[in-house]
């Protein structure tokens, strides 16, 4: 197994504060484009990020996951069921979802396998949708400190299925046909130490503490302590990628 998927079982509940929250623009966007809205599949959930808001539309979420410790420190609600299971391969009946949605994650699965596994469960009018984000901006400023004492230093420890992200599932060949979508951006509000929570989740940044025993966001924070006060607030834009794709069929 790609030794970037199993960082996700350590400090798995780091998660549930770090990652950044996705925009309401985008359920709607979603919502809008399903006939129906009784029961999605959130696969590759973690902590269940998306789950926790896909119960304001959908009656019922399944979500799955092959790391434990995610599920164990995910978000709860009486209408949200985690199991561990792989994405390629679960034990859910044919054509049972409305929605299935993969968020963050895509580049994480044996594609091929995957979608095959997401024509046979969604129903025949049912939506897929995929998105994701890559790296963020600020201001010159910030920037340069965080791609100099950070950015630089991990990039040898991202794992080749990162950088499908990075190049934003460009190469990627969805075997359904596009929606277009409105152009929804997500940004974030943030002090730095919340900006350096989330930085702490990313697994290339747990691969090079590991490798090199320290704490490199630990440095990071030296670096941006001159320039910016703990208490104050930064914008953070991200490079963000929405792909949403609805079904051709279920052949």
């Amino acid at each position: 197994m790609d030794q970037n998927i199993l960082t996700f079982n350590i400090d798995s509940e780091i998660y549930l504060k770090g990652r950044p929250k996705y925009p309401n623009e985008l359920y709607e966007s979603i919502v809008q484009n399903c006939m129906y809205t009784e029961i999605a599949w959130d696969c590759g959930c973690g902590n269940g990020q998306v789950s926790i808001d896909l119960v304001n539309h959908f009656k019922y979420i399944e979500a799955t996951d092959i790391n434990e410790k995610q599920i164990e420190n995910s978000f709860q609600d009486k209408n949200i069921r985690y199991t561990l299971q792989e994405s390629e391969n679960t034990n859910f009946i044919d054509e049972q979802f409305d929605l299935v949605c993969a968020a963050q994650c895509i580049h994480w699965f044996d594609l091929q396998k995957y979608f095959k596994e997401v024509k046979r469960v969604l129903k025949p009018q049912g939506i897929f949708a995929c998105w994701g984000y890559s790296f963020f901006s600020i201001n010159n400023e910030i920037d340069k400190i965080v791609e100099d004492n950070l950015l630089h230093p991990i990039n040898q420890y991202w794992s080749e299925r990162n950088r499908i992200l990075h190049n934003h599932y460009n190469e990627i060949e969805f075997p359904f046909a596009k929606v277009d979508l409105p152009n929804i951006q997500m940004n974030m509000i943030w002090n730095v130490d919340e900006l350096l929570c989330y930085l702490s989740t990313w697994s290339a940044v747990k691969l090079y503490n590991e490798q090199h025993n320290s704490s490199i966001i630990r440095n990071l924070k030296e670096q941006l302590k001159n320039i910016w006060n703990d208490t104050d607030k930064q914008e953070e834009k991200w490079t963000s990628l929405y792909i949403w794709e609805k079904i051709k069929n279920i052949a």
